[in-house]
């Protein structure tokens, strides 16, 4: 799994059968340190995550293990919103100290 923040929507009126229903979210990766990397992705959203939310992003064969998910061809999927990031007793990431910042 990978750490990331929810960047935008992806919006695809036409798709294969087994993508219908499937939200679609841009994501960027996130560092040790709690930098942006240059690196975004597609993701499928399993959990409802939104924009600028800090998720867990599993990726390749681990994407579609979720039950239904198997036959879908997704290479990365959203399973979970963060609620906090430490690193060696520091905090380097708080869903609620994010959402009074805003």
């Amino acid at each position: 799994m990978q750490i990331a923040q929810v960047r935008g929507t992806v919006v695809s009126t036409h798709k294969v059968p087994s993508m219908r229903g499937i939200k679609l979210l841009l994501v960027q990766y996130i560092d040790e340190e709690g930098q942006l990397l240059p690196k975004y992705e597609v993701a499928g959203d399993l959990i409802g995550a939104g924009v600028s939310e800090w998720v867990l992003v599993s990726r390749g064969s681990a994407a579609r293990i979720e039950a239904g998910q198997e036959s879908k061809p997704l290479d990365a999927t959203i399973v979970g919103i963060i609620d906090t990031v430490n690193v060696e007793r520091n905090a380097l990431y708080s869903k609620k100290e994010a959402e009074r910042l805003s």
